[in-house]
Protein backbone atom coordinates (compact mmCIF):
# COMPACT_ATOMS: atom_id res chain seq x y z
CA UNK A 1 0.00 0.00 0.00
CA UNK A 2 1.52 3.42 -1.21
CA UNK A 3 2.49 5.51 2.15
CA UNK A 4 0.07 8.69 1.47
CA UNK A 5 -3.14 6.36 0.72
CA UNK A 6 -5.25 5.47 3.77
CA UNK A 7 -7.07 2.30 4.87
CA UNK A 8 -10.37 2.41 2.75
CA UNK A 9 -12.07 2.04 6.68
CA UNK A 10 -11.19 5.13 7.57
CA UNK A 11 -12.73 6.85 4.63
CA UNK A 12 -16.52 5.87 5.62
CA UNK A 13 -18.13 6.32 9.00
CA UNK A 14 -21.37 4.41 8.88
CA UNK A 15 -23.55 3.52 11.93
CA UNK A 16 -22.10 0.54 13.61
CA UNK A 17 -23.95 -0.43 16.81
CA UNK A 18 -22.65 -2.89 19.31
CA UNK A 19 -25.27 -5.85 19.91
CA UNK A 20 -26.02 -4.91 23.57
CA UNK A 21 -26.87 -0.81 22.31
CA UNK A 22 -28.24 -2.34 19.48
CA UNK A 23 -31.04 -4.16 21.92
CA UNK A 24 -31.65 -1.69 24.03
CA UNK A 25 -32.31 0.45 21.01
CA UNK A 26 -34.80 -1.69 19.46
CA UNK A 27 -36.59 -2.56 22.29
CA UNK A 28 -36.73 1.00 23.07
CA UNK A 29 -38.36 1.51 19.35
CA UNK A 30 -41.12 -1.22 20.13
CA UNK A 31 -42.33 0.30 23.52
CA UNK A 32 -42.22 3.45 21.45
CA UNK A 33 -44.37 2.32 18.93
CA UNK A 34 -47.32 1.28 21.62
CA UNK A 35 -46.82 4.27 24.07
CA UNK A 36 -46.77 7.41 21.67
CA UNK A 37 -49.24 8.61 18.57
CA UNK A 38 -48.08 8.60 14.99
CA UNK A 39 -47.68 11.97 14.58
CA UNK A 40 -45.24 12.13 17.82
CA UNK A 41 -43.66 9.25 16.21
CA UNK A 42 -42.69 10.66 12.66
CA UNK A 43 -41.49 14.01 14.69
CA UNK A 44 -39.23 11.49 16.91
CA UNK A 45 -37.40 9.35 14.15
CA UNK A 46 -37.46 12.32 11.54
CA UNK A 47 -35.16 14.45 14.31
CA UNK A 48 -33.11 11.48 15.14
CA UNK A 49 -32.34 10.92 11.13
CA UNK A 50 -31.61 14.35 10.98
CA UNK A 51 -29.02 14.27 13.64
CA UNK A 52 -28.05 10.69 12.96
CA UNK A 53 -25.10 11.89 10.34
CA UNK A 54 -23.76 7.96 10.13
CA UNK A 55 -26.67 6.56 8.43
CA UNK A 56 -26.38 6.63 4.58
CA UNK A 57 -30.12 5.02 3.85
CA UNK A 58 -33.45 3.90 4.67
CA UNK A 59 -34.79 0.99 4.14
CA UNK A 60 -38.63 0.56 3.44
CA UNK A 61 -40.28 -2.93 3.34
CA UNK A 62 -43.47 -4.04 2.16
CA UNK A 63 -45.14 -7.48 1.44
CA UNK A 64 -47.13 -8.23 -1.35
CA UNK A 65 -50.01 -10.24 -1.71
CA UNK A 66 -48.73 -14.06 -1.61
CA UNK A 67 -45.88 -12.93 1.24
CA UNK A 68 -42.76 -12.31 -0.63
CA UNK A 69 -41.04 -9.73 1.31
CA UNK A 70 -39.98 -6.34 -0.81
CA UNK A 71 -37.20 -3.77 0.14
CA UNK A 72 -36.06 -0.44 -1.63
CA UNK A 73 -32.89 1.57 -0.13
CA UNK A 74 -33.53 5.45 -0.38
CA UNK A 75 -30.73 8.04 0.28
CA UNK A 76 -31.45 9.40 3.90
CA UNK A 77 -32.02 13.13 2.64
CA UNK A 78 -33.98 12.17 -0.24
CA UNK A 79 -36.21 9.93 1.87
CA UNK A 80 -36.45 13.24 4.71
CA UNK A 81 -37.45 15.78 2.22
CA UNK A 82 -39.73 13.13 -0.31
CA UNK A 83 -41.27 10.47 2.31
CA UNK A 84 -44.89 11.62 1.73
CA UNK A 85 -44.38 11.18 -1.97
CA UNK A 86 -42.80 7.86 -2.68
CA UNK A 87 -44.23 6.04 -5.59
CA UNK A 88 -43.49 2.62 -7.23
CA UNK A 89 -44.45 0.54 -10.12
CA UNK A 90 -46.68 -2.25 -8.26
CA UNK A 91 -47.22 -4.03 -11.91
CA UNK A 92 -43.53 -4.97 -12.47
CA UNK A 93 -43.77 -7.22 -9.30
CA UNK A 94 -45.04 -10.65 -9.79
CA UNK A 95 -48.26 -11.11 -7.40
CA UNK A 96 -49.16 -7.45 -6.79
CA UNK A 97 -50.64 -5.10 -9.00
CA UNK A 98 -52.07 -5.20 -12.83
CA UNK A 99 -50.38 -2.58 -15.39
CA UNK A 100 -53.23 -0.25 -15.03
CA UNK A 101 -52.60 -0.11 -11.36
CA UNK A 102 -48.79 0.35 -12.04
CA UNK A 103 -48.49 3.75 -10.36
CA UNK A 104 -48.49 3.41 -6.32
CA UNK A 105 -47.40 5.09 -3.54
CA UNK A 106 -45.73 4.07 -0.16
CA UNK A 107 -46.52 5.26 3.28
CA UNK A 108 -44.46 5.19 6.24
CA UNK A 109 -45.32 3.26 9.17
CA UNK A 110 -42.82 5.50 11.63
CA UNK A 111 -43.66 2.86 14.78
CA UNK A 112 -41.86 0.37 12.80
CA UNK A 113 -38.60 1.55 12.40
CA UNK A 114 -35.57 -1.74 13.42
CA UNK A 115 -31.91 -0.93 13.86
CA UNK A 116 -29.81 -3.55 11.55
CA UNK A 117 -26.96 -5.55 13.21
CA UNK A 118 -24.30 -4.38 10.71
CA UNK A 119 -22.17 -7.63 10.74
CA UNK A 120 -25.31 -9.07 9.11
CA UNK A 121 -26.30 -6.48 6.80
CA UNK A 122 -24.06 -4.05 6.58
CA UNK A 123 -23.65 -0.30 8.08
CA UNK A 124 -25.09 2.76 7.64
CA UNK A 125 -28.97 1.60 7.01
CA UNK A 126 -32.54 1.19 9.30
CA UNK A 127 -35.08 -0.88 7.90
CA UNK A 128 -38.98 0.80 8.22
CA UNK A 129 -42.14 -0.76 6.96
CA UNK A 130 -44.09 0.66 4.18
CA UNK A 131 -47.85 0.99 3.51
CA UNK A 132 -49.21 0.55 -0.10
CA UNK A 133 -51.62 3.27 -0.93
CA UNK A 134 -53.20 4.11 -4.16
CA UNK A 135 -52.48 7.15 -6.33
CA UNK A 136 -54.97 9.10 -4.34
CA UNK A 137 -53.71 8.10 -0.71
CA UNK A 138 -56.24 5.44 0.06
CA UNK A 139 -55.34 2.16 1.10
CA UNK A 140 -54.20 -0.51 -1.57
CA UNK A 141 -56.77 -3.61 -0.71
CA UNK A 142 -54.22 -6.40 -1.13
CA UNK A 143 -52.20 -5.02 1.46
CA UNK A 144 -52.95 -7.02 3.51
CA UNK A 145 -50.32 -5.23 6.14
CA UNK A 146 -52.81 -2.52 5.82
CA UNK A 147 -55.77 -4.17 5.91
CA UNK A 148 -54.51 -6.19 9.51
CA UNK A 149 -53.92 -3.05 11.08
CA UNK A 150 -57.41 -1.60 9.39
CA UNK A 151 -58.62 -4.93 11.49
CA UNK A 152 -56.64 -4.28 14.52
CA UNK A 153 -58.00 -0.75 14.83
CA UNK A 154 -61.26 -1.77 14.48
CA UNK A 155 -62.19 -4.67 17.12
CA UNK A 156 -59.91 -2.58 19.06
CA UNK A 157 -62.45 0.13 18.44
CA UNK A 158 -65.84 -1.95 18.32
CA UNK A 159 -64.78 -4.51 20.95
CA UNK A 160 -61.85 -3.47 22.98
CA UNK A 161 -60.23 -6.24 22.07
CA UNK A 162 -55.82 -6.37 21.00
CA UNK A 163 -55.04 -9.91 19.61
CA UNK A 164 -51.55 -11.04 20.59
CA UNK A 165 -49.89 -13.67 18.32
CA UNK A 166 -46.57 -15.89 18.85
CA UNK A 167 -45.33 -17.52 15.96
CA UNK A 168 -43.18 -20.85 15.87
CA UNK A 169 -41.35 -20.63 12.03
CA UNK A 170 -39.46 -23.95 11.34
CA UNK A 171 -37.15 -23.68 8.57
CA UNK A 172 -34.86 -25.78 6.92
CA UNK A 173 -30.70 -25.01 5.99
CA UNK A 174 -28.83 -26.81 2.70
CA UNK A 175 -25.61 -26.90 1.88
CA UNK A 176 -24.54 -23.93 -0.94
CA UNK A 177 -25.52 -20.91 -1.84
CA UNK A 178 -29.20 -20.57 -3.71
CA UNK A 179 -29.45 -23.90 -3.11
CA UNK A 180 -33.61 -23.65 -4.37
CA UNK A 181 -33.09 -21.96 -7.43
CA UNK A 182 -30.44 -24.92 -8.18
CA UNK A 183 -32.76 -27.69 -7.08
CA UNK A 184 -33.58 -31.15 -9.18
CA UNK A 185 -35.63 -33.66 -7.95
CA UNK A 186 -32.90 -36.25 -8.98
CA UNK A 187 -30.47 -35.45 -6.66
CA UNK A 188 -32.59 -32.90 -4.13
CA UNK A 189 -31.39 -31.02 -1.11
CA UNK A 190 -27.91 -31.69 0.59
CA UNK A 191 -28.63 -31.10 4.15
CA UNK A 192 -25.64 -29.69 6.36
CA UNK A 193 -26.98 -31.88 9.52
CA UNK A 194 -28.08 -35.35 10.00
CA UNK A 195 -28.92 -34.66 13.75
CA UNK A 196 -32.74 -34.56 15.29
CA UNK A 197 -34.42 -32.73 17.79
CA UNK A 198 -31.92 -31.19 19.97
CA UNK A 199 -29.19 -33.36 18.78
CA UNK A 200 -26.52 -30.68 17.39
CA UNK A 201 -22.72 -30.27 18.73
CA UNK A 202 -22.37 -26.91 20.17
CA UNK A 203 -19.84 -25.77 17.16
CA UNK A 204 -21.38 -27.66 13.95
CA UNK A 205 -22.57 -25.69 11.47
CA UNK A 206 -26.45 -26.04 12.37
CA UNK A 207 -25.88 -24.99 15.72
CA UNK A 208 -23.63 -21.82 14.88
CA UNK A 209 -26.43 -20.79 11.59
CA UNK A 210 -28.74 -21.03 14.80
CA UNK A 211 -26.29 -19.17 17.45
CA UNK A 212 -25.77 -16.27 14.53
CA UNK A 213 -29.66 -15.74 13.75
CA UNK A 214 -30.60 -15.69 17.31
CA UNK A 215 -28.13 -13.09 17.82
CA UNK A 216 -28.64 -11.00 15.27
CA UNK A 217 -32.59 -11.27 16.52
CA UNK A 218 -32.06 -10.61 20.40
CA UNK A 219 -30.36 -7.26 19.12
CA UNK A 220 -33.15 -6.60 16.53
CA UNK A 221 -35.49 -6.37 19.58
CA UNK A 222 -37.13 -9.51 19.09
CA UNK A 223 -37.61 -10.92 23.22
CA UNK A 224 -36.42 -14.65 21.94
CA UNK A 225 -37.06 -16.84 24.13
CA UNK A 226 -35.72 -20.20 22.79
CA UNK A 227 -33.76 -21.89 19.80
CA UNK A 228 -32.89 -25.19 18.50
CA UNK A 229 -33.00 -27.72 16.36
CA UNK A 230 -35.88 -29.29 15.29
CA UNK A 231 -37.20 -32.74 14.13
CA UNK A 232 -35.81 -33.04 10.99
CA UNK A 233 -32.23 -33.26 9.89
CA UNK A 234 -30.81 -29.67 9.28
CA UNK A 235 -34.01 -28.47 10.57
CA UNK A 236 -33.97 -25.77 12.85
CA UNK A 237 -36.54 -23.24 15.15
CA UNK A 238 -36.17 -20.31 16.99
CA UNK A 239 -38.95 -18.40 19.32
CA UNK A 240 -39.38 -15.21 19.89
CA UNK A 241 -41.65 -13.31 22.56
CA UNK A 242 -46.00 -12.59 21.67
CA UNK A 243 -46.48 -9.56 20.12
CA UNK A 244 -49.94 -7.75 19.02
CA UNK A 245 -50.86 -8.90 15.59
CA UNK A 246 -49.05 -6.42 13.00
CA UNK A 247 -46.04 -6.45 15.03
CA UNK A 248 -45.82 -10.35 14.87
CA UNK A 249 -46.44 -10.67 11.52
CA UNK A 250 -43.55 -8.33 11.04
CA UNK A 251 -41.22 -9.78 13.23
CA UNK A 252 -41.81 -13.10 11.05
CA UNK A 253 -40.57 -11.08 8.38
CA UNK A 254 -37.95 -9.80 9.40
CA UNK A 255 -37.34 -13.33 11.18
CA UNK A 256 -36.89 -14.95 7.80
CA UNK A 257 -34.47 -11.73 6.20
CA UNK A 258 -32.14 -12.46 9.54
CA UNK A 259 -32.11 -15.88 8.38
CA UNK A 260 -31.96 -16.43 4.76
CA UNK A 261 -28.76 -13.43 5.25
CA UNK A 262 -27.49 -15.32 8.05
CA UNK A 263 -27.12 -18.64 6.43
CA UNK A 264 -26.24 -16.81 2.55
CA UNK A 265 -23.64 -15.12 4.71
CA UNK A 266 -22.16 -18.29 5.80
CA UNK A 267 -22.37 -20.49 2.61
CA UNK A 268 -25.58 -22.08 2.74
CA UNK A 269 -29.61 -21.22 2.05
CA UNK A 270 -32.13 -21.12 4.28
CA UNK A 271 -35.43 -22.75 3.43
CA UNK A 272 -39.33 -22.00 4.12
CA UNK A 273 -40.39 -24.45 1.74
CA UNK A 274 -43.17 -26.64 4.15
CA UNK A 275 -42.08 -30.09 2.84
CA UNK A 276 -38.76 -29.31 1.07
CA UNK A 277 -37.43 -33.16 1.66
CA UNK A 278 -39.71 -36.43 1.54
CA UNK A 279 -39.59 -38.67 4.60
CA UNK A 280 -38.94 -36.39 7.31
CA UNK A 281 -40.54 -33.71 9.31
CA UNK A 282 -42.20 -30.76 7.16
CA UNK A 283 -41.64 -27.02 8.58
CA UNK A 284 -44.65 -25.28 10.38
CA UNK A 285 -45.49 -21.38 11.35
CA UNK A 286 -47.75 -22.44 13.98
CA UNK A 287 -50.15 -19.24 15.40
CA UNK A 288 -50.23 -19.04 18.92
CA UNK A 289 -53.86 -16.54 18.72
CA UNK A 290 -55.20 -14.90 21.81
CA UNK A 291 -57.41 -11.82 22.64
CA UNK A 292 -57.12 -9.52 25.25
CA UNK A 293 -59.02 -6.74 27.00
CA UNK A 294 -58.50 -4.20 29.41
CA UNK A 295 -54.81 -6.22 29.64
CA UNK A 296 -56.73 -9.30 30.39
CA UNK A 297 -56.59 -12.49 28.30
CA UNK A 298 -60.23 -13.17 27.17
CA UNK A 299 -59.10 -16.87 25.97
CA UNK A 300 -58.41 -18.09 29.69
CA UNK A 301 -61.20 -19.43 32.23
CA UNK A 302 -59.69 -21.30 35.12
CA UNK A 303 -63.52 -23.65 35.61
CA UNK A 304 -63.87 -23.82 31.54
CA UNK A 305 -62.95 -26.64 29.39
CA UNK A 306 -58.92 -27.11 29.06
CA UNK A 307 -58.83 -23.45 30.63
CA UNK A 308 -60.39 -21.77 28.16
CA UNK A 309 -63.33 -19.39 28.34
CA UNK A 310 -66.72 -19.82 26.12
CA UNK A 311 -64.98 -16.57 23.61
CA UNK A 312 -61.96 -19.03 23.00
CA UNK A 313 -64.33 -21.99 22.56
CA UNK A 314 -66.76 -20.17 20.10
CA UNK A 315 -63.13 -18.43 18.36
CA UNK A 316 -62.21 -22.44 17.92
CA UNK A 317 -65.46 -23.37 16.33
CA UNK A 318 -65.91 -20.86 13.53
CA UNK A 319 -62.30 -21.73 12.60
CA UNK A 320 -63.08 -25.06 12.42
CA UNK A 321 -66.09 -24.76 10.48
CA UNK A 322 -64.43 -22.51 7.89
CA UNK A 323 -61.05 -24.79 7.59
CA UNK A 324 -61.48 -26.01 4.32
CA UNK A 325 -62.00 -22.38 2.52
CA UNK A 326 -59.15 -21.28 4.93
CA UNK A 327 -56.52 -23.79 3.55
CA UNK A 328 -55.37 -22.03 0.36
CA UNK A 329 -54.48 -19.07 2.57
CA UNK A 330 -52.85 -20.60 5.11
CA UNK A 331 -51.21 -23.07 3.12
CA UNK A 332 -50.25 -21.53 -0.35
CA UNK A 333 -48.13 -23.51 -1.97
CA UNK A 334 -48.04 -26.50 -4.32
CA UNK A 335 -45.12 -27.91 -1.53
CA UNK A 336 -47.69 -26.80 1.48
CA UNK A 337 -50.39 -29.87 1.06
CA UNK A 338 -47.12 -32.27 1.21
CA UNK A 339 -46.42 -31.07 4.89
CA UNK A 340 -50.11 -31.73 5.83
CA UNK A 341 -49.70 -35.25 7.11
CA UNK A 342 -50.46 -36.65 10.89
CA UNK A 343 -47.41 -39.08 10.54
CA UNK A 344 -44.99 -35.90 10.47
CA UNK A 345 -46.82 -34.03 13.51
CA UNK A 346 -48.87 -31.87 11.04
CA UNK A 347 -52.53 -31.57 10.73
CA UNK A 348 -54.83 -33.20 7.99
CA UNK A 349 -57.96 -33.99 10.33
CA UNK A 350 -60.24 -30.66 11.04
CA UNK A 351 -60.63 -31.19 14.84
CA UNK A 352 -59.15 -29.84 18.45
CA UNK A 353 -57.06 -31.05 21.07
CA UNK A 354 -55.24 -30.63 23.67
CA UNK A 355 -52.75 -33.25 23.52
CA UNK A 356 -52.80 -34.52 19.60
CA UNK A 357 -50.41 -32.62 17.75
CA UNK A 358 -51.25 -33.87 14.68
CA UNK A 359 -54.84 -31.54 15.78
CA UNK A 360 -55.24 -28.70 13.41
CA UNK A 361 -55.89 -26.33 16.46
CA UNK A 362 -54.16 -27.34 19.64
CA UNK A 363 -54.83 -26.37 23.04
CA UNK A 364 -51.54 -25.93 24.82
CA UNK A 365 -51.41 -25.88 28.77
CA UNK A 366 -51.72 -22.49 30.03
CA UNK A 367 -52.46 -19.90 32.38
CA UNK A 368 -54.32 -16.38 32.78
CA UNK A 369 -51.49 -14.86 30.76
CA UNK A 370 -50.47 -17.66 28.01
CA UNK A 371 -53.97 -19.58 27.55
CA UNK A 372 -54.34 -19.67 23.91
CA UNK A 373 -55.37 -21.41 20.53
CA UNK A 374 -52.40 -22.91 18.44
CA UNK A 375 -52.83 -22.92 14.58
CA UNK A 376 -50.96 -25.47 13.39
CA UNK A 377 -52.11 -26.32 10.07
CA UNK A 378 -50.50 -22.83 9.06
CA UNK A 379 -47.00 -23.38 6.44
CA UNK A 380 -43.75 -20.84 6.97
CA UNK A 381 -44.42 -19.77 3.30
CA UNK A 382 -47.73 -18.12 4.27
CA UNK A 383 -48.26 -14.47 3.94
CA UNK A 384 -48.73 -13.94 7.75
CA UNK A 385 -50.59 -10.48 7.13
CA UNK A 386 -53.27 -12.30 5.12
CA UNK A 387 -53.02 -15.36 7.28
CA UNK A 388 -53.34 -13.47 10.43
CA UNK A 389 -56.26 -11.31 8.99
CA UNK A 390 -58.24 -13.98 8.08
CA UNK A 391 -57.76 -16.09 11.41
CA UNK A 392 -58.69 -13.10 13.37
CA UNK A 393 -61.69 -12.18 11.07
CA UNK A 394 -62.77 -15.44 11.14
CA UNK A 395 -62.74 -16.14 14.84
CA UNK A 396 -64.95 -13.15 15.10
CA UNK A 397 -67.19 -12.91 12.39
CA UNK A 398 -67.03 -16.60 10.99
CA UNK A 399 -70.25 -18.98 10.97
CA UNK A 400 -70.17 -21.55 14.17
CA UNK A 401 -69.41 -25.41 13.48
CA UNK A 402 -72.94 -26.47 13.80
CA UNK A 403 -73.60 -29.91 15.56
CA UNK A 404 -76.71 -32.40 13.74
CA UNK A 405 -77.56 -34.22 16.91
CA UNK A 406 -79.18 -37.20 14.18
CA UNK A 407 -75.97 -37.44 12.51
CA UNK A 408 -72.78 -39.51 13.87
CA UNK A 409 -69.60 -36.76 14.22
CA UNK A 410 -67.66 -37.19 10.81
CA UNK A 411 -64.29 -36.76 10.38
CA UNK A 412 -63.32 -33.63 8.06
CA UNK A 413 -60.09 -33.06 6.10
CA UNK A 414 -57.86 -30.02 5.03
CA UNK A 415 -57.73 -30.15 1.18
CA UNK A 416 -55.12 -32.62 0.02
CA UNK A 417 -53.75 -30.80 -2.93
CA UNK A 418 -54.00 -27.48 -3.57
CA UNK A 419 -55.99 -28.00 -6.59
CA UNK A 420 -58.97 -28.74 -4.32
CA UNK A 421 -57.92 -25.70 -2.04
CA UNK A 422 -58.41 -23.37 -4.94
CA UNK A 423 -61.94 -25.25 -5.75
CA UNK A 424 -63.04 -24.38 -2.08
CA UNK A 425 -61.40 -21.06 -1.80
CA UNK A 426 -63.16 -19.70 -5.23
CA UNK A 427 -66.01 -21.26 -3.93
CA UNK A 428 -66.38 -19.40 -0.51
CA UNK A 429 -68.52 -16.28 -0.14
CA UNK A 430 -67.29 -16.10 3.43
CA UNK A 431 -63.52 -15.65 1.92
CA UNK A 432 -64.68 -13.00 -0.58
CA UNK A 433 -66.36 -11.19 1.64
CA UNK A 434 -63.64 -11.22 3.87
CA UNK A 435 -60.97 -10.65 1.56
CA UNK A 436 -63.12 -8.35 -0.53
CA UNK A 437 -63.73 -9.86 -4.00
CA UNK A 438 -60.99 -8.15 -6.34
CA UNK A 439 -58.03 -9.10 -3.48
CA UNK A 440 -59.80 -12.44 -3.12
CA UNK A 441 -59.16 -13.10 -7.50
CA UNK A 442 -56.50 -11.51 -7.36
CA UNK A 443 -54.63 -14.29 -4.75
CA UNK A 444 -56.54 -17.27 -6.48
CA UNK A 445 -54.91 -16.04 -9.92
CA UNK A 446 -51.70 -16.50 -8.59
CA UNK A 447 -52.01 -19.67 -6.71
CA UNK A 448 -54.10 -21.19 -9.75
CA UNK A 449 -50.70 -20.25 -11.55
CA UNK A 450 -48.03 -21.71 -9.39
CA UNK A 451 -50.70 -25.12 -9.38
CA UNK A 452 -50.51 -25.31 -13.12
CA UNK A 453 -46.79 -25.24 -13.48
CA UNK A 454 -46.64 -28.29 -11.44
CA UNK A 455 -48.19 -32.50 -12.07
CA UNK A 456 -51.77 -32.39 -10.02
CA UNK A 457 -50.16 -35.40 -8.78
CA UNK A 458 -47.95 -34.60 -5.48
CA UNK A 459 -46.40 -38.76 -5.23
CA UNK A 460 -43.71 -39.20 -3.73
CA UNK A 461 -40.97 -37.31 -4.70
CA UNK A 462 -40.56 -32.96 -4.42
CA UNK A 463 -40.80 -31.70 -7.70
CA UNK A 464 -38.56 -29.67 -9.68
CA UNK A 465 -41.51 -27.36 -10.59
CA UNK A 466 -42.95 -27.41 -6.94
CA UNK A 467 -39.61 -25.33 -5.59
CA UNK A 468 -38.60 -23.64 -8.74
CA UNK A 469 -42.24 -21.85 -9.36
CA UNK A 470 -42.85 -21.63 -5.23
CA UNK A 471 -44.07 -17.96 -4.59
CA UNK A 472 -41.20 -17.75 -2.50
CA UNK A 473 -38.20 -18.45 -4.49
CA UNK A 474 -36.71 -16.00 -6.08
CA UNK A 475 -36.93 -17.13 -9.84
CA UNK A 476 -38.48 -14.38 -11.43
CA UNK A 477 -36.71 -14.97 -15.23
CA UNK A 478 -38.03 -18.66 -15.20
CA UNK A 479 -41.95 -16.96 -14.76
CA UNK A 480 -41.55 -15.51 -18.10
CA UNK A 481 -40.00 -17.85 -19.64
CA UNK A 482 -42.48 -20.50 -18.80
Amino acid sequence: MPKNTLPETSLKNFLEIPYDELEALNLEAADAAVRLTPAELEKKYRDYLRKEKRLKAVTVCFTDIEGRFHMLDYDKQFFLEANDNLTFDGSSIRGFSAQKESDLRLGIDWGSIVWLPSDVFGPGKVIIFGTVLNRDRSLYEADFRARLAELAKEIKKSRGLTANVAAEVEGFIMKGVNAEQGYNEVNGFELISTGGYYHSLPLDPLKKFIDTAAEAQRAMGFRNEKDHPEVAPSQFELNFSYAHAVRACDLIQLYKLVCRQVAANMGMTASFLPKPVSGVNGSGMHLNLSFAKNGKNVFFDAKGEDGLSGAAWDAVSRILNHAQELSLVLNSSVNAYRRLDPHFEAPNQIKVSSVDRGSMVRIPAGNERSARLEIRSVGPDANPYLALFALIGTALHGEPLTKDENKRDRVRYLPGNIHDALRLFRASDFMKKLMGEVPHEKYAHHKQAAADRSPKELGTIVKTSEVLFHHDVTTQMLWHKF
